[in-house]
């Protein structure tokens, strides 16, 4: 399939392949091939290209647009996991412990991490204590979304008794200087470790128990990215969440 806009441009330049080739520092054969058969240059030859000939690279080849956004990964990423369960408990703790001004934890109950390391209490206390925020959500075991949860899950009444066992492991920080402790009945899409400018998030997938799915390490880079996006979020689901006493 001939390219019609690169022949269009060339023709009202009075471009010859050959200018064309010499411009860009490729064999005119090449040209052709981008002109009579449609082929779509490499991005470096293309953006040299487009430039000789002062048109926008993506109007010439709009698949180039397409390859970059399939390419495209956010520099935040720091590491991409197939499910929680890849994750050794001390990659969360280790992370919790490196913080020095904010510790957000947004989730349903996440006993896991109580249940492997039992020291957690005692870390979140250390944190505060060195003047570390840490605000604390988890999920309110009589809330619709809660129940809804466990139905999709078909993990039953688990959950809600996994959410009533959470609370009664961070109940004790309630009162805590430094702590804050609450319950929300939102419809959990993501749950959020965050430490600083560091977060894990455990992606939420339909019927699938939260140790299945996916989690990504994001480091924040600057304003306005992914990081920014999910600290929001919280901020949100915060603000619609009840205060719990110890």
């Amino acid at each position: 399939m001939q390219n019609e806009r690169l022949r269009a441009v060339m023709a009202s330049v009075g471009w010859t392949h050959a200018a064309l080739a010499s411009a860009t520092g490729v064999d005119p054969k090449s040209v052709e091939r981008w002109v009579n058969l449609g082929r779509t240059p490499r991005r470096a030859t293309a953006l040299r290209a487009a430039e000789a000939l002062g048109e926008d690279v993506h109007a010439l080849w709009p698949a180039l647009r397409q390859a970059r956004a399939a390419r495209a990964v956010s520099p935040e990423l720091v590491g991409l996991y197939d499910q929680r369960a890849d994750l050794p408990v001390s990659v969360f703790v280790d992370l919790l412990a490196a913080a020095r001004e904010r510790i957000d934890v947004l989730v349903y109950a996440a006993v896991f991490l109580h249940e492997a390391y039992p020291r957690l209490n005692d870390l979140l206390r250390e944190r505060a204590a060195d003047g570390c925020a840490v605000r604390i959500a988890v999920g309110d075991a009589d809330s619709e979304n809660v129940q809804q949860r466990g139905r999709e899950e078909q993990f039953g009444h688990g959950i809600e008794s996994r959410c009533r066992l959470a609370l009664m492991h961070y109940r004790p920080l309630a009162d805590v200087p430094g702590i804050e402790l609450r319950t929300h009945g939102t419809t959990l899409y993501n749950s959020l470790y965050r430490a600083d400018d560091q977060v894990l998030v455990n992606a939420h997938v339909w019927g699938v128990n939260a140790y299945g799915a996916p989690v990504w390490h994001l480091r924040r880079q600057g304003t306005g990215g992914m990081f920014d996006t999910y600290a929001d979020s919280f901020n949100a689901v915060w603000e619609t969440a009840a205060p719990e006493k110890g």
